[in-house]
């Protein structure tokens, strides 16, 4: 099995609803993404996968949520928790690599990449982590 990884860095306001601390008053981030992607077959020029397309799109992806307070966006109305934005940029990432040509859904029988886990730090010491099944 193979792996590659890319991160991106984006900031971002929110606050947590139906939470008891100080969560629930509206704070900032600046958060880091680490986008995990495996698969058993290398491609053409021995590569999982092009690093500069997949950091391209989640680039793409962190600047829609850069400088924005999160819980404007509808998507995450029901609280932006590191899990959600997590969901959220594994969601919209494969969305955008489809686009291009790459199909990075999860499979279970998937010989090629596929994204395996996208990692949200909040602080460097605290992450959530989605992983498709």
């Amino acid at each position: 099995m193979y792996e590659v990884r890319v991160e991106c860095d984006f900031s971002a306001a929110h606050f947590l609803r139906d939470y008891n601390g100080k969560c629930e008053s509206l704070h900032g981030h600046n958060y880091t993404v680490r986008v995990h992607v495996k698969g058993r077959e290398l491609g053409n020029g021995g590569m999982l996968l092009d690093f500069a397309k997949l950091k391209h799109a989640l680039r793409d992806v962190c600047s829609e949520l850069d400088h924005t307070n999160l819980n404007d966006m509808t998507v995450f109305l029901h609280n932006p928790s590191a899990e959600r934005i997590a969901k959220y940029v594994y969601d919209a990432l494969v969305a955008r690599m489809k686009r291009d040509g790459y199909d990075l859904s999860y499979s279970p029988a998937k010989l090629g990449a596929h994204v395996s886990a996208v990692d949200v730090f909040e602080t460097p010491t605290s992450r959530a982590r989605y992983i498709p099944e």
